[in-house]
């Protein structure tokens, strides 16, 4: 798990992000690999966050200039990765001794979950870590 410290910037971000969808945020960064913005609401307030058709994602997109990516946090480690990795269909996240394994259901998505030199899931790693300790994610 890495500390994280937010600056002024983010700061009025997850603010404007609260008061626009009536959710709480856990969590929020920018990722670089993915070119988009993302916010890590609280366990039970996806739905809140996404609103009606999602509304609130496409006015974010609109103030922020940006692709958005909300996703709901799980106490559960498994679970979580399976949300990070949403909207791509995994069959199964398992782990064991640090190293989790997602099983995909087929060859696209698992070259969309790897990406070009495996960035995808070293970012995907990068962001894991910010909540649990993970020695590395691997895909079967």
């Amino acid at each position: 798990m890495t500390k994280i410290v937010y600056d002024q910037d983010t700061m009025q971000k997850i603010a404007l992000f609260e008061n626009l969808t009536h959710s709480k945020v856990k969590d929020f960064f920018d990722d670089p690999v993915q070119e988009r913005l993302v916010f890590i609401v609280e366990k039970g307030q996806l739905w809140t966050a996404l609103g009606k058709k999602s509304a609130n994602v496409k006015k974010l997109m609109d103030k922020f200039k940006r692709k958005i990516k909300i996703v709901e946090f799980s106490d559960d480690l498994c679970e979580f990765v399976k949300n990070m990795v949403h909207p791509l269909k995994v069959h199964d996240v398992t782990e064991e001794d640090g190293i989790v394994t997602i099983r995909h259901e087929d060859m696209q998505t698992k070259g969309l979950l790897i990406g070009r030199n495996a960035k995808n899931l070293r970012n995907l790693e990068k962001n894991v870590r910010r909540f649990f300790d993970v020695k590395e994610i691997k895909v079967e």
